[in-house]
C-alpha cells in the first residue's frame, strides 16, 4: 500500500510564509488601485482637517488613484482611531491624527484599541507652528504677564481647547504646572467650536493654527510660539524656551498610521512618497501658510519618537492629575 506523502511542518511554514510574502509584494506593486480613505479622528474645520486636504490632493496626483477624508470624530479622537485600528489591513484605509489620541487618550480612558499593538506609524505628515493667543482686549503681551495675571486672579481665565486628552489641553495643564498658575480648561468637540466662542469673549485663551488669522487682524494676542524656533510670520514673538519655560513645552505631532499587519512594501511606498512631497517647494509653502512644518522621518523613527511622547505624557498626567471627569 503507498504511503501518504508527508511534508514536515518547517517546511511548510518556511513554503507558506514566502507564499504570503510574494502575495504582499504583488499587491504592493499594484497599490493602489482604488480610492485610498484616510480616517480623521476630529471633527471638520478643526487643525487636523485643515492639515489633510492638501495632503489628501498631493497623495491623489502622486498616485494617481482618489485619497478621500472620512471625518469620524467622538470621544476625543477614539472613534475615529478605533475605526482605523479595526480596518482591513489591505491598504486602503488609514489614520491621519495627532499624536493625542496614540499618546495620551489611551492613558486617561478605556479605549478598544492598543496604539502600540493595534496601528503601525506610517509618515510624519506635519508639526503645528502655534502658541498661546489670549484676547487683545485684556491687555496681556508675553507669558510672564499672563503667569502674573493669572497667579493674582486665580481661575478667572479660561482656556478653550478642541476637547478633553488633547494636545492644546495638554499645553494648558503643562503650563500650569510647571508655572503654578490657575487657569480653567474648557474643552470643546473640536478647535473650531473652542475658536467661535474665544471670538466671542466666552473664553479667554487657546492654542491652536485655526487662532492665527486672528493675530493677523488684531483680535487676538499671540503671546509665544510653542516650538524650538520663531514662527516666520510673527518673528518678533519668542518662543516659550525664550520666555523662561523650557521645560513646559509640548510639540504636536501628526502621523499617517496604519492597522497592525499592513504590508511593509506598502508602508513603504507611502512614507517615500510623503517624503518626497514633503521636500517639494509647493508643498513647503502651503505648509507654512498653515502654520505647519513636516520633519522627515522614518516609520520606524517614527515609532521611537511616538514610545518617548507616551512616557513623557504619562508622566505630565500624573503629575497633573489630569483625567477624563
Amino acid at each position: 500500500m503507498r504511503q501518504p506523502i508527508t511534508v514536515p511542518c518547517r517546511v511548510f511554514a518556511a513554503f507558506l510564509g514566502a507564499f504570503l510574502a510574494l502575495l504582499g509584494t504583488a499587491s504592493a506593486q499594484t497599490w493602489p488601485n482604488r480610492p485610498v480613505k484616510l480616517i480623521l479622528p476630529y471633527a471638520p474645520g478643526g487643525a487636523t482637517d485643515v492639515m489633510a486636504r492638501p495632503w489628501v490632493e498631493k497623495l491623489t496626483q502622486a498616485f494617481g488613484h482618489p485619497f478621500v477624508i472620512d471625518n469620524r470624530g467622538g470621544a476625543s479622537g477614539a472613534i475615529g482611531t478605533e475605526a482605523a485600528a479595526r480596518a482591513a489591513p489591505d491598504g486602503y484605509t488609514f489614520l491621519f491624527t495627532p499624536g493625542a489620541t496614540l499618546t495620551i487618550l489611551p492613558q486617561l480612558r478605556k479605549v478598544n484599541y492598543d496604539p502600540r499593538k493595534d496601528l503601525m506609524p506610517i509618515a510624519r505628515v506635519g508639526d503645528l507652528v502655534c502658541g498661546f493667543v489670549i484676547l487683545s482686549s485684556l491687555n496681556i503681551n508675553s507669558i510672564k504677564e499672563l503667569v502674573d495675571y493669572a497667579k493674582a486672579n486665580p481661575g478667572k481665565l479660561a482656556y478653550g481647547s478642541a476637547g478633553l486628552a488633547t494636545y492644546s489641553q495638554m499645553r494648558i495643564e503643562m503650563l500650569k504646572v510647571r508655572a503654578g498658575i490657575d487657569i480653567l480648561h474648557v474643552p470643546y468637540r473640536g478647535s473650531a467650536d473652542a475658536l467661535n466662542d474665544l471670538l466671542s469673549g466666552n473664553v479667554h485663551m487657546m492654542n491652536e493654527i485655526n487662532v492665527l488669522p486672528h493675530v493677523r487682524s488684531g483680535k487676538l494676542k499671540l503671546l509665544n510660539v510653542n516650538y524650538s524656533s520663531r514662527h516666520p510670520d510673527f518673528p518678533d514673538v519668542p518662543t516659550l524656551a525664550e520666555q523662561g519655560y523650557a521645560n513646559a513645552d509640548l510639540s504636536i505631532q501628526y502621523t499617517i498610521q496604519a492597522p497592525a499587519g499592513t504590508s511593509k512594501d506598502i508602508i513603504n511606498a507611502l512614507n517615500r512618497k510623503v517624503v518626497e512631497i514633503a521636500k517639494t517647494p509647493d508643498m513647503i509653502a502651503r505648509m507654512q501658510s498653515i502654520n505647519v512644518v513636516v520633519p522627515i522621518q522614518t516609520p520606524e523613527e517614527i515609532a521611537v519618537t511616538q514610545a518617548q511622547e507616551y512616557a513623557e505624557n504619562g508622566k505630565l498626567i500624573a503629575e497633573a492629575k489630569i483625567s477624563m471627569d
